[in-house]
């Protein structure tokens, strides 16, 4: 799938609980940009907080690239994070409903792909996680 990138964006580092805030910030700017209903806004504050929490934690922290999107006259926002960390071992386990690391907000991987619309995570074994993840405007 294509999508047409509207901006630029510059990724921004992930290395610190405070970079975490910063991500959240510029998703919400970026879906407030596409006029995101208040609860689609939310949605993908939460699910991308969540993504940029596991980032720091378990990847060793990373790039969070934020960039409005247009695809057959949608606007979306699309957020990928990349890290260079352990990748996850197993991932249906990580994808399953209610299963957690203790850390975080419980959503998991699960709860955060149930908030967006398009979710593609790709990993191996010493070789990083990156997450791509859009919330489209209804």
């Amino acid at each position: 799938m294509s999508h047409q990138s509207t901006d630029t964006a510059e990724p921004l580092v992930l290395a610190s609980e405070a970079d975490v805030v910063r991500v959240r910030q510029a998703v919400r700017a970026a879906a407030v940009a596409a006029t995101f209903s208040l609860v689609d806004q939310t949605k993908l504050v939460t699910a991308t907080s969540e993504l940029a929490r596991n980032t720091l934690v378990y990847g060793g922290g990373g790039r969070v690239l934020v960039q409005t999107v247009d695809r057959d006259r949608r606007r979306g926002v699309l957020v990928e994070f990349v890290d260079e960390g352990p990748g996850i071992p197993d991932v249906d386990l990580a994808m399953t409903d209610g299963w957690t690391s203790g850390s975080g907000l419980g959503l998991g991987l699960s709860g955060a792909k149930r908030l967006v619309d398009e979710f593609d995570l790709e990993t191996a074994p010493g070789k990083g996680t990156s997450v791509r993840v859009t919330k489209w405007k209804r």
